[in-house]
Formats: structure tokens, sequence, C-alpha cells
């Protein structure tokens, strides 16, 4: 893609990208990834089986009402998701699905334009690097003399974003004002909620396809302006953290992090920004806890993320679910073998503890439907053993974990 915008950049600023969000093959590329994502209808009660069910005749639409400048964005719809730990919840923006395949097609535009030259430290939704990268630096700078750490957490940062300092940090790279103004629309699309509407002067929606890329370019300099002090930042999205030789350095970054802060309009969390000496000291950082127990450094999954674990789990052996022991054992392995895959550099007294409790879970249902009460007894461990449920296909965190130590060693 970026090879095909070249013609339109001139000294480092990029102009005549409209036209490239208009064509066709654009916007379908776009529609194809909306509708694999599925999801909920916006404020026009369009739904995306729907939006596809004519999918031609909405792309002609789009590219007609763009290119002649008539096209404007719908309200957002915001609904709020439960967030462990919180009792606030998560505000998530829905936009429409036309809304969702237009900022679909200029994120593939915009995207290989800013990507080139974001920061190395950065990992949050950015092709090739992700989570695991994330922790993997983290770790490799903590085993390299990493004894402090500032542990960052901006107060609601997607809604605090201001809108005239993004649009100057996107002008210092796009010089089409049509697409400028059309992104400047859907940062200042109304906002519909239970609780009312409102046209917003700050933030860029959860939810919508655009705002993660447009967070990241609004950190970007907040990035670039650590690794040039030398501070060893690690950041994905808004989580991040910041690896220290010293407490004094911690204290010099987390003090250069503030100043920022302030001028790009951004709030740090009085309480949960802090200084940590990781030698004593546990921290989090996407979804693992990183401790230290008797002079060694442990990292395992953090009490939430157990929690969302169990949850799931709960959900799939409910007691009086109808379904088949072979297909409730397949769905719960489904969990299973997702969350190990993201958690299976933790400590393996984790995964056997884990493993335990899920087959309790499944003994229940058994001596349910053997007319019997849910309370756990001993002998159960006997008539429905580990090898009962392995026979059946259950998927072992402990097992799993170690064939893998095994053909790592092999």
């Amino acid at each position: 893609m970026l090879s095909a915008l070249e013609a339109g950049v001139k000294g480092g600023v990029w102009f005549s990208l409209m036209d490239k969000v208009c064509k066709k093959r654009n916007l379908k590329s776009s529609a194809t990834k909306v509708i694999a994502n599925a999801g909920s209808a916006g404020v026009d009660h369009v739904s995306v089986e729907a939006f596809a069910n004519h999918l031609d005749e909405n792309l002609e639409a789009l590219e007609r009402t763009l290119r002649d400048g008539t096209y404007r964005p719908s309200a957002i719809r915001r609904a709020v998701i439960p967030k462990p730990g919180s009792e606030e919840g998560r505000p998530l923006g829905i936009p429409t699905v036309r809304d969702r395949v237009v900022q679909g097609a200029i994120r593939q535009v915009l995207e290989p334009i800013f990507e080139k030259d974001f920061a190395s430290n950065s990992y949050g939704f950015r092709p090739g690097r992700g989570c695991k990268n994330a922790l993997r630096e983290v770790d490799r700078l903590l085993k390299e003399g990493g004894t402090h750490l500032v542990d960052v957490d901006i107060k609601g940062y997607f809604d605090a974003i201001d809108h005239d300092q993004l649009m100057d940090v996107l002008k210092r790279k796009i010089a089409d004002g049509t697409l400028l103004g059309l992104v400047e629309q859907f940062l200042k699309a109304e906002i519909f909620s239970p609780m009312g509407s409102w046209e917003p002067d700050s933030g860029a929606p959860q939810g919508a396809v655009l705002s993660p890329l447009l967070s990241n370019a609004y950190l970007d300099p907040l990035d670039h302006l650590m690794e040039s002090l030398g501070f060893r930042m690690v950041r994905y999205a808004d989580d991040m953290v910041i690896v220290c030789r010293s407490r004094a350095e911690a204290e010099e970054a987390l003090a250069t992090l503030s100043r920022w802060c302030e001028s790009a309009k951004l709030q740090l969390h009085p309480e949960k920004t802090r200084v940590v000496d990781t030698q004593i000291e546990s921290f989090e950082f996407l979804g693992y806890c990183f401790g230290v127990y008797k002079g060694q450094r442990l990292i395992y999954p953090r009490k939430r993320s157990l929690e969302k674990l169990r949850d799931a789990i709960r959900a799939k052996t409910k007691r009086k679910r109808g379904d088949s022991l072979s297909q409730i054992v397949r769905d719960v392995s489904v969990t299973l073998r997702g969350w190990y895959g993201y958690f299976k550099h933790s400590k393996k007294g984790i995964f056997r503890d884990v493993d335990k409790w899920t087959r309790m879970r499944l003994r229940c249902i058994l001596r349910r439907r053997l007319g019997h009460d849910c309370r756990s007894r001993k002998r159960d461990n006997f008539k429905w053993p580990k090898a009962y449920f392995a026979e059946a296909g259950l998927f072992s965190l402990e097992q799993a974990h170690r064939l893998e130590s095994q053909s790592l060693k092999g």
C-alpha cells in the first residue's frame, strides 16, 4: 500500500489520499474485515448481515457519496461493558456498519504512512506486534538490570484525547484537507447512550475502527521523547511501564511523563501510577503479574485473569446444562486452550490448580445427573479420575505445559 501512495508525498507530507480511500477495492477490503468481525448494529439498526446481503449496492453508494462529498458519519451508539475490578464499566462506541467500512478504508490508507515512523517501544494494535512481544520486552529489560519501574495509568485515555492536538499530529504527515475533515467528522460524531446524547469535544471511541491508529498517533510523540531521553518504556495502547535501573531514574522518568501528559491534556491516575521496586514489589501488565518470591522473579496470571477464566468455565459448566458431557468438554477445552496460548509462560502450579478446579466442576455435573447433590466427595476422584476426563478429550493445562517444556529441552 505504501509504495502505491508514494507519488503523493512531498517533504514527508502526504497529499491526494482521499482518492485512495474511495477506491472500490479499498472499500471492499475494509468491508470484508468488518463482516468477518461481525458485531452489533449501530444507531441505524442495520446489522452486519443485512449490509453484507446488499454489499455491492452499499459499496457503490459509499464510493459515490465519498467522492461527491455528501457522505456524513452517523451518530455512535454507546454501550457500557463490564470491566473486571471496576464498578464503572468500560464505555464502548459502536458505529454503524457503513461507518465501520469507511473508517476501515481510511485506516488502510493511513496506517502504512504512520506505521513506518512509529517508535519501536509501541506494541499495541500494530501489524506484526502484540501483547506477547511487549511482555517479552519487559521481561528482557528486567533481566538486564531493571530494578525499578514506573507503572503508568492514564485516566480514561480514549475519552481524553484532545481533538485539536490529535488533528495537529495528523497534519504533520497528512495534507489532504478532505480526508482530515472526514476524520474530524468521525471524532465529533454525536454519541447516543441510554443517558442521553451529546457531541464530544474530546476522545476517540473505543470500538471504532479508526481509534487504535489515532490513539497510537496521539502517544507517538511521547514514545519518541522517552526514547530520545534514554528511558526504556514499553507501551501497549494506553498500558505502559518504564523500566529503570534505579529509583532516581524512575522518579525522573515519572516527572518527564507527568509534564508531557499535562501538555497533552491527559491525566495520570494519582493512585495507580507509581514507582515500583521490582526486587521486592509486584506489578501487573497486560494480564500478567510480575512478582518476586524468595529472591526469584516470577510471572503468573494476575488475579483478575484467573477470575475471568473461572467465570468463562462456570458459564460452560452450569449444573442444569443439558448438553452431553462430550460437548461440554469440547466447549471447556476451547476456553482452556485459548487461555493457555496466552498464559503458558506462567509458573506450573497455576496450571495444576486450574485443571483440578475444572475437573471438580465437571464432576459436579456428573453427580447431578446421577441424582446426587453437588458437594465434593473424595470417592468421586476415584470414580471419575483425571484419566476419565483425559479420555473424554479435556484439554489439560498442566500436560500442555509439561509437553512444551520437554520439547524445549529436547
